[in-house]
């Protein structure tokens, strides 16, 4: 039964679709880490699609964020603006979708799902020096993990850790223990806008990193027009 896995849509249903276009016919059931708004301009259509067709969602901080649940204090002030307008945008049917999304990290099939560390939701992953202090902590071999918006993950090996490039397909060798990132859809920061995503494939063992095209120039035009920060509509056509 392959998975299609998602994360860090951020409301941004041009991305979303052309993920979903492009991974036609690869999967049977879809995951999802987190984070579903915030930043993006249609934060209730993407909750809409993922409410009837996700399997399993783990809550992200923007998702806690722009239902009320987060301090906004610490978000910049891009972030702050559009989770102050996302609250302000969504139903209460989508509010409440968003408060009842369960913490990370939740285990299917044999493997996890997170939206930062596996110890800390809110924690980043993003160099060896973040992983090594849960490298004797890890539960089972493979977690799948968000947040950063940066595809690819770690590799742990008995004696150290390998950063794993999304270049090649990834084929999972049960001793090891691994921490994969599919990527933003929606908000990707590796300087690659394109559209991010990965399949795993629980019978062969293997993970597939897959990236996409998609419109970001209407995408960028719904937030212009909606009076959100600039730089969120400027980011993707740059990927950071």
């Amino acid at each position: 039964m392959p998975y299609l896995i998602l994360s860090d849509i951020h409301s941004n249903l041009e991305a979303l679709t052309a993920a979903l276009a492009d991974a036609q016919g690869r999967y049977d059931k879809i995951l999802c880490l987190g984070d579903l708004v915030g930043y993006g301009a249609d934060p209730e259509l993407v909750v809409d699609w993922t409410r009837e067709n996700v399997a399993t969602v783990v809550r992200g901080n923007h998702d806690r964020a722009c239902c009320g649940l987060e301090d906004l204090e610490l978000f910049n002030p891009a972030a702050r603006l559009s989770a102050i307008w996302t609250r302000r945008a969504i139903s209460d049917e989508t509010r409440l979708y968003l408060e009842q999304l369960p913490q990370g990290p939740l285990t299917i099939d044999g493997f996890d799902l997170a939206h930062g560390s596996p110890f800390d939701e809110d924690e980043y992953l993003v160099n060896i020096s973040d992983v090594m202090p849960h490298k004797s902590h890890l539960g089972p071999t493979l977690t799948f993990f968000g947040h950063t918006h940066v595809q690819g993950g770690f590799m742990v090996l008995p004696r150290g850790i390998r950063q794993i490039s999304p270049e090649a397909p990834l084929e999972i060798d049960p001793q090891y223990k691994y921490l994969i990132n599919p990527g933003s859809v929606g908000q990707p920061r590796d300087r690659d806008p394109r559209a991010a995503y990965a399949i795993y494939t629980p019978e062969t063992q293997t993970v597939e990193y897959r990236r996409v095209d998609y419109d970001i120039p209407a995408a960028a035009t719904k937030i212009m027009t909606a009076g959100l920060p600039q730089i969120l509509a400027a980011r993707l056509f740059e990927g950071v």
